[in-house]
């Protein structure tokens, strides 16, 4: 899984390079959240999913372990660029009074 990360003050930005998060790439993105929130340094971690174009359970579930290992870390896990379709999915599963999400890169980093 690619990402490409960026530190800007207290927030590492996690800019995803793949266009599917679904059950072929979901452990790796565990793994990497793991690793950005254990490794980093950084426990807030703002991850940009501008690339991501199809998401699944399996993905949604990926970005709830994320957000779980950030909280373990006293830090936070929150999503950016989301499009259209993976919005509507989170809004099925109910899962946008859990992760927050943003479209605006400036107003999720202030939120941090």
């Amino acid at each position: 899984m690619k990402v490409i990360e960026e530190r800007i003050d207290n927030v590492l930005v996690a800019r995803v390079q793949e266009t599917r998060l679904d059950t072929s790439i979901s452990s790796e993105m565990k793994t990497e959240l793991l690793r950005l929130v254990e490794t980093e340094g950084i426990s807030n971690v703002l991850l940009d999913l501008a690339k991501v174009e199809y998401a699944d359970s399996s993905g949604l579930g990926a970005l709830l372990f994320g957000h779980r290992q950030a909280n373990a870390h006293s830090g936070k896990l929150k999503l950016l660029n989301l499009n259209p379709k993976v919005q509507t999915l989170m809004r099925i599963a109910k899962l946008e009074t859990i992760l927050e999400c943003f479209q605006d890169e400036e107003a999720a980093l202030k939120s941090f």
